[in-house]
């Protein structure tokens, strides 16, 4: 299975980035790759995580660090919806993503 990520969670893994580098960008370069691996490591397995149907059917999630990975598969990939920090309100976060035209 392959490995997609919507703009959004692009958007999201391009400001963990940004954030870590801001004091340490050896760091923030090592844990995005870590972050895309926890990904690939999903589409081994991607019904072995959490089903999420109070944020949307068909979600689940992955918590890797202090960080929840959302996705959904259609079978042939895994779309990463968002990647957000394990602090934030992730449903309302994931909600106002999901409610934009």
């Amino acid at each position: 299975m392959g490995v997609r990520f919507t703009p959004l969670a692009g958007a999201d893994l391009e400001e963990i980035g940004d954030y870590i580098a801001r004091a340490n960008p050896a760091r923030a370069r090592s844990f995005v790759v870590e972050l895309r691996k926890q990904c690939e490591k999903i589409s081994r397995n991607p019904l072995g995580y959490r089903a999420r149907p109070e944020l949307a059917e068909g979600l689940h999630s992955c918590v890797f660090r202090h960080y929840v990975i959302l996705y959904r598969t259609d079978g042939m990939n895994v779309l990463i919806v968002r990647l957000l920090h394990e602090a934030m309100d992730i449903p309302r976060k994931f909600l106002v993503q999901e409610e934009a035209p």
